[in-house]
């Protein structure tokens, strides 16, 4: 256990500086017994559900006003080793697995959710999930039914109201094997992929553009088919990527695409198409008006604070859809990628102290008008 917090002393960049360290890629006990310890160093009651979401929440019980912060813990693999960048002898920069995705963004919401004192009709709720990374079990198991959410991603401390969904399946295209010399005598599964990319590639010709996210894309991504090279495949696998602009859903985007599918394809091939299987929901796509005070009260704070007070759609999924149609945004200190490549889930992962420290103050300073004293 690298220690923890004292509840006169919490600073985010000290806390980030003790997290970073544990990894959190194959197993997240150490990580979470820190973060409760953390949240317990405060004077503040933390618990673990089943699912293994940590949770604690201040202000009253039958609230006007909850709002609630959500971040995860776990990590991608493999662990990066934490490394501290210094500058005249001042610390400019953290290194190492999970600095910007998402224990930057965690420490920062930490401190807002320390500091913000809840309105007397208020309440705040931190919700730390165990693997976002992964299938979601967390964030699919919370029952939060709250009124505003703040979700802690790499935004580059712009305030991101809407998001693309993903959704990942099977094209399965089914024929009758023969040998290649009598070519005709079977059906050829793989040929029925010339029609079938015909259909994939104008999917989404004539569909309006989503006014925050743009269009949805679709994406061949992964193809298999055959046994032999002198036989006829009788079956063909093509994985298509999709992500999705609202108010697309998963079943509805099955079923649409199989049906048009049918149509370019010769009908002596059996064409089915399978959403890959999954414990819990996929990450459907979202969007929270722009205009909504939510939106508008971190933009400015972010500015406040230092930021550029942008509004823009995040460009990854995450488990902010599971919380919509309630009022959601995604907001973080560093980046997903920067000008030299990918810095989450990447070796050189990072992220700026003066960014945590900005994302801390502007979260604070949002959290306090929407829901505290100010």
């Amino acid at each position: 256990m690298s220690g923890t917090v004292e509840a006169s002393a919490f600073d985010a960049v000290s806390f980030l500086e003790a997290a970073v360290p544990i990894a959190s890629n194959d197993d997240v006990d150490e990580m979470r017994e820190f973060l409760v310890e953390t949240i317990e160093s405060q004077g503040i009651h933390a618990r673990v559900d089943d699912a293994g979401n940590t949770l604690a929440s201040k202000g009253a019980a039958d609230p006007e006003t909850h709002l609630v912060f959500n971040t995860h813990i776990d990590t991608v693999s493999p662990h990066v080793p934490f490394e501290r960048e210094q500058v005249d002898g001042h610390l400019v920069r953290i290194h190492g697995r999970g600095s910007c995705d998402a224990k930057g963004p965690l420490a920062s919401i930490l401190a807002a959710f320390f500091a913000v004192e809840p309105r007397e009709d208020a309440r705040v709720t931190l919700a730390v999930t165990p693997d976002e990374e992964l299938l979601s079990t967390g964030a699919a198991a919370l029952d939060l039914d709250a009124d505003l959410y703040v979700v802690g991603e790499p935004t580059g401390l712009d305030v991101c109201p809407a998001a693309k969904g993903r959704f990942q399946g099977t094209l399965t295209l089914t024929g009758s094997a023969a040998h290649a010399a009598e070519a005709d005598s079977g059906v050829n599964a793989i040929a029925g992929l010339e029609g079938a990319l015909a259909s994939i590639r104008t999917f989404d010709a004539g569909r309006e553009s989503h006014p925050q996210l743009g269009s949805a894309s679709l994406t061949p991504t992964v193809v298999s088919g055959g046994e032999s090279t002198n036989q006829v495949p009788a079956r063909c696998e093509l994985v298509l990527d999709r992500r999705s602009v609202p108010p697309e859903t998963a079943e509805g985007f099955r079923t649409e695409l199989e049906t048009a599918v049918r149509k370019t394809v010769s009908e002596d091939v059996g064409v089915a198409f399978d959403l890959t299987e999954r414990p819990t929901p996929f990450l459907e796509a979202f969007a929270t008006d722009g205009s909504h005070e939510l939106v508008r009260t971190l933009a400015t704070a972010s500015e406040r604070a230092g930021g550029s007070g942008v509004v823009r759609p995040f460009s990854a999924a995450t488990e902010a859809s599971y919380f919509s149609p309630a009022p959601v945004v995604v907001f973080g200190p560093g980046v997903l990628a920067d000008d030299e490549g990918a810095v989450a889930h990447a070796d050189r992962e990072y992220v700026d102290v003066a960014d945590v420290r900005r994302a801390a103050a502007a979260l604070t300073d949002a959290t306090d008008r929407l829901v505290g004293g100010a």
